[in-house]
């Protein structure tokens, strides 16, 4: 009896401890050849039958497929050899269930060398004699899929200890590179505690629903009363360390009850067929939701804060308080020097405008030669010039003008000015019930009505005197001195700006109307579009290749916009077709109103950052951690803010 037990005891070490040592050594110490040789022999005497093998009750059963490639491999094969191979080289299901076990209890043993899986080495058959077959599958990890083994030589042991080398390397620089399986393991497990007492909640209410368990009033209650317990439990938790002490008691409990709920509900039918409606009613639920959370966006998007009406009420006030001279802005003379660097900003938004100016000449190396040229609408006229006459932008000059002033801008001139005051576009955005316009909420907002949105193509016109401009929207912040820019050579062209090749929906095809045959013949859909924001301009080539005159042409032809929808980037992507030239990406980047996943270092290494898109920082609908990147440059302790109730 006692040899039988050492007997039985010798094969565990052989089969169980020596592939544990052997290709799991905590120490990251390799083995040397001869050790591998006495393991091989010893696996070689060994005599498998598939009808020996049994199942593992506490292991995982795991097959050969489910372990990937080593990324490190030393011998390769082609797989077509592998394909041709004697039927009797091929594995038995016995082995695979042994393989199995052996990679499951180094798994268990060492989690640290979970990718170190090596190829499938020594197959040596005596044919004819298959009660004395040496099955030499020491370990496997072929492909993906399993089907290519590599055949070696048992006897060359340099050989096998090269590749189990290579793998164990292989396995170790993997190992530095991802993080281990029992870390995905544990930030999957995080919350399981909160979603089993959610499950249990979920199970209860479809208990409550079924008329076996309606009359049972001692188990309804029962019922009901855990559920209260577990929504209590819960409350907000989204973690496992977020629940009380006693949640796992109340998860037993609800458990227990819900055992009894399923004794006097033995229908399974009737249970899947009401999960399956509750799980129809909360797909429609949230597609709802969904859809109103993008029309509630979009309306916001739109509106105007209440501070943000107040702002210039309370400034217009205080400037017809003024005499004359108080309303004058400082060096006058030089707003025509092209000399100097001039910024041109359209907007009606004036802690936007505030901020743009602000963020600008704060990390400008000589403002002094920095000139802002600021134009509003009429209503909004006497409350920008106010503002930046209590807060002048150091030793920057500035300029505010008001468009009702541009007398040469006028519905004879301009087309788009026509098509803004026609009624098919009043109908488009004041009748849309009555109107034919497009679902979409965005290209029916009332920006697109402004024509200060339409500025930008008349540039030479507003600054006839100036041979360089460099346009900035009022949604960006400027982090970075802009001098540069100013000697950047657009090589001939009219327009310096990045472009946003990175993103199929900045392409063409994605602002243009490509059924149209004019559109069609004349672009490419896939060429990169660029970014409106911050862009050079050069006046002097604009006047020459009559950019503007190219501008009003498309602007006649989609009178019916059938050429593109509204706006200005799909106009300006046509009018500055092929007179684009592109700056570094580092310029410019874009996203913050919309995207919460912009690179953090893209946004620390841009010269500006744009707020494109509906999440403008000014609104509370604004991504909270891009925030603070705006906010910085509003002194929310001026006494105008203040008063309107104008908060961080």
């Amino acid at each position: 009896m006692l040899a039988v037990r050492n007997f039985v005891i010798l094969l565990l070490c052989i089969t169980v401890v020596s592939p544990i040592a052997l290709y799991t050594d905590r120490l990251g110490t390799f083995q040397p050849p001869s050790y591998k040789q006495e393991f091989i022999k010893d696996v070689a005497a060994l005599t498998f039958n598939a009808a020996d093998s049994g199942h593992l009750n506490v292991l995982p059963q795991e097959t050969l497929t489910a372990f990937k490639e080593p990324i490190g491999v030393v011998y390769t094969e082609d797989s077509t050899k592998t394909k041709n191979l004697p039927q009797g080289l091929k594995l038995v299901e016995s082995r695979e269930h042994v393989l199995a076990r052996v990679l499951s209890t180094t798994k268990e043993e060492d989690q640290t060398q979970k990718e170190n899986l090596i190829k499938q080495v020594t197959h040596q058959v005596k044919q004819g004699n298959h009660s004395r077959t040496l099955e030499n599958a020491v370990a496997t990890g072929g492909n993906e899929n399993g089907e290519d083994a590599i055949d070696v030589d048992d006897r060359d042991d340099g050989k096998l200890a090269k590749s189990v080398q290579a793998s164990y390397n292989a396995s170790q620089t993997m190992q530095k590179q991802r993080p281990t399986e029992m870390d995905k393991q544990n930030d999957s497990t995080q919350d399981f505690l909160v979603r089993q007492l959610k499950d249990q909640l979920i199970r209860a209410k479809v208990y409550l629903s079924f008329p076996a368990v309606k009359n049972n009033p001692h188990l309804t209650r029962e019922l009901r009363t855990r559920v209260k317990e577990v929504q209590r439990t819960l409350g907000d938790a989204s973690k496992d360390s977020e629940l009380p002490r006693n949640a796992n008691d109340r998860m037993k409990a609800m458990e227990q009850a819900l055992a009894k709920g399923r004794q006097a509900q033995d229908d399974c039918a009737a249970e899947v067929k009401k999960l399956r409606a509750m799980l129809h009613s909360t797909e429609e639920q949230l597609r709802v939701h969904k859809k109103q959370t993008l029309f509630l966006t979009q309306l916001t998007a739109k509106t105007l804060p209440k501070g943000l009406h107040c702002l210039p009420l309370r400034l217009t006030t205080e400037y017809y308080y003024l005499n004359s001279s108080e309303q004058q802005f400082p060096h006058q003379e030089k707003l025509e020097d092209p000399m100097l660097y001039h910024y041109a900003l359209f907007s009606d938004n004036i802690l936007a405008v505030a901020v743009v100016v602000n963020s600008t000449v704060q990390h400008a190396k000589d403002a002094s030669k920095y000139v802002f040229h600021i134009v509003t609408d009429r209503l909004n006229y006497a409350a920008m010039r106010m503002w930046f006459l209590v807060n002048p932008p150091g030793n920057a000059t500035i300029q505010v003008q008001n468009i009702e002033e541009f007398t040469w801008l006028n519905s004879s001139y301009s087309p788009v000015l026509k098509q803004l005051g026609s009624r098919s576009m009043i109908d488009y955005y004041f009748k849309a019930h009555r109107a034919t316009s497009d679902s979409n909420l965005k290209f029916r907002n009332p920006k697109y009505l402004s024509i200060l949105n339409h500025l930008r193509f008349y540039l030479p016109e507003i600054f006839p005197k100036l041979n360089k401009v460099l346009f900035l929207d009022d949604d960006i912040v400027v982090q970075k001195d802009l001098t540069d820019l100013w000697s950047v050579d657009l090589k001939g062209n009219v327009n310096g700006a990045v472009e946003t090749c990175g993103e199929n929906f900045h392409r063409f095809d994605r602002y243009l109307n490509f059924s149209n045959p004019l559109i069609a013949k004349n672009f490419d859909p896939r060429a990169c579009g660029w970014a409106y924001g911050m862009n050079v301009f050069d006046l002097a080539e604009w006047k020459r290749q009559k950019i503007t005159e190219v501008y009003h042409n498309w602007q006649k032809l989609n009178h019916g916009r059938q050429l593109w929808k509204l706006g200005t980037l799909p106009p300006g992507l046509i009018t500055f077709w092929k007179r684009t030239y592109p700056l570094n990406r580092n310029w410019h980047v874009l996203g913050l109103g919309y995207n919460p996943n912009v690179s953090q270092k893209e946004i620390e290494r841009a010269a500006v950052i744009h707020y494109n898109g509906n999440m403008k920082p000014w609104l509370e609908i604004s991504i909270p951690k891009y925030r603070g990147y705006w906010s910085k440059y509003v002194n929310y302790d001026h006494v105008y803010l203040r008063e309107c109730n104008i908060n961080p």
